[in-house]
């Protein structure tokens, strides 16, 4: 694949050490250091507005970063020292600039980094520098960012899909383990608690196939596409089915647990998911370290035994009605071995799937006409990101008021921390706001010492170096020490530029405190998450993204097996939307005084929610052997299929009265028990059926959970 063995963290880390050590040495041979800090910031909002993209992708995406840029720092150099002007600008360009992040996750990126810029120029205003210098440093330094990530690219071009895939790998094995826990007799009766844990582990699988869908969409948009990637995207599209299989449920785990307690069966089967949890954490290793993935025999050993075991369980008991879900169960978690024999064999053998299958969706908005549909649905109060805008707007307003009127010095480290700590919700704003004051203080007490202690250019310059890197490195994993590490890094470049660190160490830390005392009183009490919740909204979207699910997989049981694009994206929409409302009740966890009555309702949409999706995963997961029967299959009876899963789907997305909907819930449960196999049918329509029932079951318990929900909400508003 081209690509060497470095770990992962080390290369992502390397353009910003590069550009820190370039700047750095720039300053030092140089002598410039009134110009150092504008410069290094300029290099940590290159950083922060990173997107990754092929090598032309990523120069357009560093050119209109740099005009943006360059536009808002001039704007803030020219309006700085009229405050009204400035204000304006200011209040205007958190509110504009959030409102364009709902576009898409570039448009946020480039939009938040713009407003960043915004506010390192205030930071970085001098009166006794031409107008000129702070955008042209600032500019400079993201510049200087973007080449070293272009050089990086050209090295290690499809190190971010490997990287991200072995992410995605990693957390498939998680995934799995948890499920392996649903055949362990001993824990029948807790399997609604593993039930949620499971739906939380699906979101970090979803978020890793999301970031590995994104790395290959941009490396694939164009007409020649090289032979790693193409593989690579193979990898993901096999860990997708192998996803697809592991999450579908083809008996109801409780009762089989009971009735396989004397069994061995339930362990082999165990013991298979446990061993192939392992061979996904091998592959994901293999990805890191760039190895070739090799199948483990111990593999095809548990799986032979497993059917075994089954063929002899299933010819004692052949007349239970579980038996063939369990048949189908079986069958799907030996299809897993099959998926992970393949992986063996495309870089072995350079199998390939076949040439249709091999597209990936995107989500970019790139024409400009699609931009204003985009925003359009966001101008309501309804909207998270509409509260959020109006929100900052007003956090900045009030900073600007407070700086002005109080004729604070430094005072724009309100602005700069109440923008940062303000979040969409209340529960992330708050835990970022501890975490911020911590990382702050620790940081202050640290980086006011420092420069007595190293009191030369390169020793600081080193600092500020290493300081900036690992900022950079912890921003996602560790906010408290990101924030301890930019404060240092803030501090020392104070003493740099000859500023008195004893001063700006009480002023940094109160305006932290005044910042976050802002951005806790917005997400409070203007508008409050608790007064527009919208659980129920996103229960209701998830039921219709799961019957377009379902319409897919009953499209091709009627028109044969297709792995294709579309198939793919009501897959993947199905299971986005139950990651959201697993965020949203995660949220809501985190404040249960508050929510009340809505968590324990959301936890109940989220796990039934999670048994629709597992079932209507276990229809798409039988397609293939559907199409190996379909010659013994009358053409009434796969129509017959056809019609209860789209009348299911229909059920799931209308919104009608009571009556009516009792009464197609009937007929759909009519022809339910019309249809149901005889003993000597095929087995699939044995599990089609059984599968569907349990939907139908499902259904009503949804539509109570959602009222329920409603319900509590009439009673917060009041």
């Amino acid at each position: 694949m081209g690509v060497i063995p470095v770990r992962a963290g080390y290369l992502a880390n390397f353009p910003m050490l590069l550009s820190m050590v370039l700047a750095a040495l720039w300053v030092w041979y140089t002598g410039n250091t009134a110009e150092c800090t504008a410069l290094f910031l300029g290099i940590i909002a290159g950083g922060l507005v990173e997107l990754d993209d092929g090598f032309t992708g990523r120069l357009r995406n560093l050119f209109f970063t740099l005009i943006h840029f360059s536009l808002a720092a001039t704007a803030v150099q020219w309006s700085f020292g009229h405050p009204l002007a400035f204000s304006l600008l200011m209040v205007w360009a958190a509110f504009s600039m959030t409102m364009m992040g709902a576009i898409d996750v570039r448009y946020r990126t480039i939009a938040f980094g713009t407003l960043l810029v915004m506010l390192y120029t205030v930071l970085t205003y001098s009166p006794h520098l031409p107008w000129y210098v702070n955008p042209l440093m600032l500019v400079c330094g993201t510049g200087l960012f973007g080449v070293c990530t272009l050089v990086l690219h050209l090295l290690f071009p499809n190190r971010p899909v490997q990287d991200n895939l072995a992410g995605a790998f990693a957390r498939l094995a998680d995934y799995m383990l948890v499920k392996a826990q649903f055949f362990d007799p001993d824990e029948a009766d807790l399997l609604s608690e593993k039930e949620l844990a499971l739906a939380m582990k699906n979101t970090a699988v979803i978020d890793g196939f999301n970031r590995c869908r994104t790395a290959l969409f941009y490396r694939l948009r164009g007409q020649h596409r090289p032979r790693g990637v193409v593989m690579l995207l193979q990898y993901y599209l096999s860990a997708q089915n192998i996803h697809e299989r592991v999450s579908s449920r083809h008996v109801d785990y409780a009762a089989l647990a009971h009735k396989m307690a004397h069994s061995d069966l339930i362990y082999r089967i165990q013991r298979l998911i446990v061993l192939q949890a392992q061979a996904c954490r091998q592959m994901s290793e293999c990805l890191h370290e760039n190895k070739p993935y090799v199948f483990n025999l111990m593999l095809q050993r548990a799986g032979e035994g497993v059917q075994q075991a089954a063929g002899r369980y299933c010819a004692e008991n052949g007349a239970d009605e579980d038996t063939p879900g369990l048949r189908q169960l079986i069958a799907n978690i030996l299809t897993i071995n099959e998926q992970l024999l393949w992986l063996e064999k495309v870089k072995a053998d350079g199998a390939e799937r076949e040439a249709g299958d091999m597209q990936i969706a995107g989500q970019d908005v790139d024409r400009i006409r699609d931009i204003l549909p985009a925003l359009r649905t966001h101008f309501t109060l309804q909207s998270n990101v509409m509260r959020h805008a109006i929100r900052l707007a007003i956090v900045t307003a009030v900073a600007c008021v407070v700086v002005e009127g109080c004729q604070l010095k430094m005072g724009y480290w309100i602005l700069l921390t109440g923008g940062i700590v303000c979040q969409p919700n209340y529960s992330a704003t708050t835990t970022r706001l501890k975490q911020r004051i911590m990382g702050t203080l620790t940081g202050v007490v640290v980086g006011s010492i420092l420069p007595y202690f190293v009191p030369t250019l390169a020793g600081r310059l080193v600092i500020v170096v290493v300081s900036t890197v690992l900022f950079f490195a912890f921003r996602v994993r560790r906010y408290s020490f990101s924030t301890f590490f930019i404060t240092v890094q803030v501090l020392v470049g104070f003493a740099i530029i000859g500023m008195d660190t004893q001063s700006a160490m009480l002023s940094r830390f109160v305006d932290t405190i005044l910042g976050s005392v802002l951005a806790w009183g917005a997400v409070a009490y203007l508008w409050p998450d608790w007064r527009y919740l919208t659980l129920g909204r996103i229960a209701r979207r998830a039921l219709c993204c799961d019957a377009a699910y379902l319409r897919q997989v009953a499209q091709q049981l009627l028109n044969g097996l297709c792995d294709d694009v579309v198939y793919r994206t009501a897959r993947r929409n199905a299971h986005e939307l139950a990651v959201m409302l697993g965020n949203a009740v995660a949220d809501m966890s985190m404040e249960p005084k508050r929510y009340g009555r809505h968590l324990v309702e959301g936890k109940t949409l989220l796990q039934l929610n999670y048994v629709l999706l597992s079932c209507i995963s276990a229809l798409g997961a039988i397609r293939t052997q559907v199409e190996c029967v379909r010659s013994q299959l009358t053409r009434e009876r796969v129509q017959l299929w056809y019609t209860l899963a789209c009348d299911l789907a229909d059920l799931m997305t209308q919104d009608a009265d009571d009556s009516v909907l009792k009464a197609e819930w009937e007929n759909a449960g009519e022809l339910l028990r019309m249809s149901k196999p005889q003993p000597d049918d095929e087995v699939v329509e044995k599990v089609l059926w059984r599968q569907l029932q349990r939907i139908y079951v499902q259904l009503p318990l949804y539509r109570q959970a959602l009222q329920a929900d409603a319900q509590a909400s009439r009673i917060m508003a009041q």
